[in-house]
């Protein structure tokens, strides 16, 4: 019936946010890793005053997105004390989503290479990359979720073109070690690497100063989670210019609405007020760790990231899942992903119900 269609998608699962179903009534939301509160109150009515005053819908929106690279570019300068960033290091997509099919597009598209990823990671990598067709070599980490230099460097050769890294990793909250940041740094620059910083604020970690250095690095960040606007589809590239100029070569024109770029603009204006919620976050991810590790059956694993990684001392999926699906059930999603559960860091009070319906759970 579907002859028309490539057989290889039709063998794919689509990335399902919420899986199991589609949530109803009252829930936690602790699996997408976004930021727990929403935009302060004069933040969102300045949003809607912008919108109502400044944005007539009948006209497309800013192409060049040139104010909104401008203000990315002195935030990412200020964040890694650094000069060297100008806005033609920039590409900006809709979500980081977009970034990464533009970058495989760029590079493998047609068979004409592979890439490179380390599970347990960001699912998207390989579910974009299968979806246009392009083969993704999987390589493995260790006991503490740092990946496997020496299988890694018999992995990534040719036809490997591009090598993504989360820096800290998704699922599992490791920052990259200075082990696998030295070989990143050693990769001849027919490979591209691609450095996913989405909980930079976080973790307060970056490479962006380096990037001078390598031409065949790209820097991936998102004002999903910090930045509280996971609802307008805001991700950014900072590269070589070289590099940049490609990306704006193969992504949609007009990709970025009118009302995305202005909230992305006006919560980098108020980035100051934003980004004093990531302290209380800290404490409740030190709390949730301390919780948690009071539970004996399980393992938890050290965070740099706005989420807690666990995996059980003994038993496998089947039992994971179980968890997953009874604290859905009491009314609160984590993510059962890549052989543990995932904890995005709510709000106090959605922590507490967390721990309360998990150490239920676990004692019967």
């Amino acid at each position: 019936m579907l002859d028309f269609i490539r057989p290889d998608l039709i063998q794919l699962q689509a990335y399902t946010p919420h899986p199991g179903g589609e949530p109803t009534g009252p829930l936690d939301i602790l699996d997408t890793n976004e930021s727990p509160v929403d935009l302060p109150p004069e933040l969102k009515a300045k949003l809607a005053w912008l919108y109502q005053e400044t944005i007539a819908t009948n006209r497309y929106p800013d192409g060049s997105h040139h104010h909104l690279k401008a203000s990315i570019a002195n935030y990412v300068n200020e964040s890694a004390s650094t000069q060297a960033i100008a806005p033609d290091w920039i590409s900006v997509g809709n979500g980081s989503d977009e970034l990464i099919r533009s970058v495989l597009i760029a590079t493998c598209l047609g068979g004409e290479g592979s890439i490179y990823v380390a599970e347990p990671t960001f699912s998207m990598y390989g579910i974009i990359a299968e979806t246009l067709g392009i083969s993704v070599i999987r390589g493995q980490r260790l006991a503490d979720f740092s990946m496997d230099l020496a299988a890694a460097k018999t992995q990534v050769v040719a036809p490997v073109r591009v090598v993504f890294v989360v820096h800290p990793n998704s699922p599992t909250a490791n920052a990259l070690t200075a082990a696998e940041i030295d070989w990143l740094r050693s990769l001849p620059p027919e490979i591209l690497v691609v450095i996913d910083e989405a909980y930079f604020e976080f973790s307060q970690t970056t490479l962006a100063a380096e990037l001078p250095q390598h031409p065949n690095w790209i820097i991936l960040r998102t004002f999903s989670k910090a930045f509280r606007l996971a609802a307008l589809r805001v991700g950014y590239a900072i590269a070589h210019p070289s590099v940049t100029q490609i990306l704006e070569k193969v992504r949609l024109p007009y990709n970025l609405p009118a009302f995305t770029q202005a909230g992305a603009e006006l919560a980098l204006q108020h980035r100051g007020l934003l980004l004093s919620a990531i302290a209380p976050l800290q404490e409740q991810r030190q709390q949730m760790i301390a919780s948690l590790t009071a539970l004996p059956p399980l393992l938890v694993f050290p965070s740099a990231a706005n989420f807690v990684y666990v995996r059980l001392r003994e038993g496998g999926n089947p039992e994971l899942a179980a968890i997953a699906a009874a604290l859905k059930a009491e009314g609160t999603l984590i993510r059962h992903t890549g052989g543990g559960l995932r904890i995005t860091i709510g709000t106090a009070a959605e922590n507490e119900r967390a721990i309360a319906r998990l150490t239920a759970y676990l004692h019967r």
